[in-house]
């Protein structure tokens, strides 16, 4: 699932009716979620958080940067807040699927167009500074829009995207690609703020004060403090004394979950609040969290259990929960904190019972058709897998096979979740074709531009069910795999997890098949026709080979 994360900052904190006409662009683009809208009227400053899909994210950033400059007039801007634009800054942030090049990329793309079609001077900062200078935005923005006028006027200042003159109602935008923010926070049992401080000081990046033998301050030449680097990266923090909960906490930014992971800072946390007499009693997520980061802290602790970690995406973040104990203050509800559950659309398929999935199947609509149901076998494929590997693992007797069974227990999971996405992007992709059909075709342009949209969709519709058929090697392989190691008494549902595999594969190629006559990119029919036969009697060989030996076990 390709996601990412955009947090504009709009020059405007009071008037409600801009506000609302930019949310309005915003959530006028199909797969984009407008999570918060956050303003401040003393800073005069607010703060929109949308995610979706990449492309879609950048045609609602533009549109947002768009009405942002028609509505707002920096001229007249007065806040407590640095500013030098009606769109001050717009970071991307991968969430997942996502690399941070690839975010990259995407912030230059949306830098390009709003510099060359909205005429905004463009700075690129953070990841996709184009020099170490810009790499800051305090220093990007330093005088703020009161200094563009005279910025414009020195080749240093020269903005990477958009004209290099002073535009007076727009003033300038910082457009860049950084790290999923984290804000978290580690409770306490007790009410001494200084000890909070004391844990903060040695896990966060910048460190602790160095001292000498007589305990007083080391500073530099130019005399400033010299610090002792902390334990962690990416990882800012403070100790506070909290009035509502009457608690000490040490409050937290990780600014990189994957070099620093919260649940990492927590166990060390533990060890040094264990030293000193304090224990930690629990913590707290503020805003919301990507997945990864919990599947990763779920994971983590049932190793430390040395129990299998292939288990559901909601079972690792349950485990995350209590074990970081997440809920202590609130509850932790994971439809609300993880981002990728929030966004998630009504009316999915996936979230039907199998009952009214078949009713749904049954009725007088070709959609959804044999291209789910395709992607659902190879669920229930990859499902029985992962149940066989958690079956042998930590059984007695299959002592040789508990660590190969472990990565095959957590790569069904992985499986499972890509078929299971399947399921749905199956009917999307028939639903798009169906409404490129239902496009005008009175004049020659609007034929061309209806053939087009058909073939594009068409395209879509096949490449998905190719997709299908892909995901059935997986499957297949993986119960290749487990019916050789795996707890003889569950070898049975290896077989049947072979056999599953391979009716989806089946399954999914006629879906392939039966949209290619309407394909008039010849090259691109070939190539994928010959791609699918070549991965059906691949799967075909290898589950009747896994049927096969199945068989023999069973007599």
């Amino acid at each position: 699932m390709k996601l990412i994360e955009c947090v504009p900052n709009f020059s405007e904190g009071r008037n409600h009716a801009v506000l609302d006409a930019i949310a309005a662009q915003v959530k006028s683009v199909k797969n984009v979620t407008l999570l918060d809208v956050d303003p401040g009227a003393d800073t005069n400053r607010t703060v929109f958080t949308f995610v979706g899909e990449p492309e879609s994210v950048i045609e609602a950033a533009f549109l947002a940067i768009k009405k942002a400059a028609e509505l707002i007039d920096m001229s007249k801007h007065h806040g407590a807040h640095a500013r030098m634009g009606a769109t001050d800054v717009c970071p991307l942030i991968p969430v997942s699927g996502v690399t941070m090049d690839e975010c990259v990329e995407l912030s230059k793309k949306l830098g390009k167009r709003v510099g060359e079609e909205l005429g905004i001077p463009i700075y690129l900062y953070e990841k996709s500074a184009s020099k170490p200078e810009r790499e800051n935005l305090a220093d990007v923005r330093k005088g703020e829009y009161e200094a563009l006028s005279d910025k414009m006027k020195d080749e240093f200042w020269r903005p990477d995207f958009g004209p290099f003159e002073f535009n007076a109602k727009a003033g300038a935008t910082a457009i860049g690609a950084r790290e999923f923010l984290i804000a978290y926070n580690i409770n306490l049992n007790t009410r001494d703020k200084g000890k909070a401080t004391q844990i903060a000081n040695i896990i966060r990046e910048k460190g602790t004060l160095k001292r000498d033998a007589d305990g007083k301050i080391v500073r530099d030449e130019q005399g400033e403090r010299v610090f002792e680097p902390g334990l962690f990266q990416n990882c800012k923090a403070v100790g506070w004394y909290i009035d509502e909960y009457n608690r000490a906490q040490i409050s937290m930014n990780l600014t990189n979950f994957r070099i620093t992971p919260a649940h990492v800072v927590l166990d060390k946390v533990r060890e040094l609040a264990h030293e000193i007499g304090v224990v930690v009693t629990g913590s707290e997520l503020v805003g919301l969290i990507p997945k990864d980061a919990m599947t990763m802290a779920g994971k983590h602790y049932l190793n430390l259990l040395d129990e299998s970690a292939g288990m559901p995406d909601k079972m690792l973040i349950e485990t995350a929960v209590q074990s970081m104990g997440l809920a202590e203050l609130s509850p932790f509800d994971i439809n609300k904190k993880v981002i990728e559950y929030a966004i998630r659309p009504e009316g999915r398929l996936v979230d039907m019972t199998l009952e009214g999935f078949c009713d749904e199947l049954s009725i007088d609509v070709p959609a959804p058709g044999g291209g789910s149901a395709a992607a659902l076998c190879l669920a229930v494929s990859a499902s029985l897998t992962s149940m066989v590997a958690n079956l042998t693992i930590n059984k007695k007797g299959y002592e040789d096979s508990w660590e190969p069974a472990k990565p095959i227990a957590e790569e069904a999971q992985r499986v499972k979740a890509d078929a299971l996405r399947a399921i749905d992007d199956d009917t999307e992709a028939f639903n798009d074709l169906m409404a490129a059909m239902g496009l005008p075709r009175k004049t020659d342009e609007e034929k061309v531009t209806r053939n087009n949209a058909i073939q594009e969709a068409t395209k879509k519709a096949i490449m998905i069910p190719f997709k299908t058929i892909e995901i059935a090697l997986e499957c297949v392989k993986l119960s290749d795999k487990i019916a050789k190691i795996g707890n003889k008494n569950a070898v049975s549902d290896a077989g049947v997890g072979a056999i599953t595999a391979n009716a989806g594969a089946k399954a999914a190629y006629l879906n392939v098949k039966i949209n290619m006559a309407s394909i008039e990119d010849e090259e691109f029919k070939k190539d994928i026709c010959k791609k699918s036969e070549e991965l059906i009697e691949q799967i075909d060989v290898l589950a009747c080979s896994v049927e096969k030996e199945v068989r023999k076990l069973l007599v």
